[in-house]
């Protein structure tokens, strides 16, 4: 599974575009933001993205998660149809 990860500078447009490549050549992307201004970001592209991979029938589900890491929780978005 490919993991893209998202700060809270990314571009929600330039998310959306790598999540929807992904998305299309594997059916399953894994999305990794940390913060809420990059959980933010995150979940625009996902919105955009759901836009971009419509039209070809298939349908993002975003699954948040909790992980723990390096002793410190994070949040993990995984996206999966």
């Amino acid at each position: 599974m490919e993991t893209i990860k998202v700060s809270s500078k990314s571009e929600p447009n330039k998310v959306a575009g790598a999540l929807a490549n992904v998305f299309r050549e594997k059916g399953v992307v894994e999305v990794q933001a940390i913060g809420a201004g990059a959980l933010n970001q995150a979940i625009k592209g996902v919105a955009i993205a759901r836009g971009f991979v419509a039209p070809s029938g298939k349908n993002l589900v975003c699954t948040p998660a909790f992980i723990k890491y390096k002793l410190k929780t994070y949040i993990l978005v995984v996206i999966t149809c």
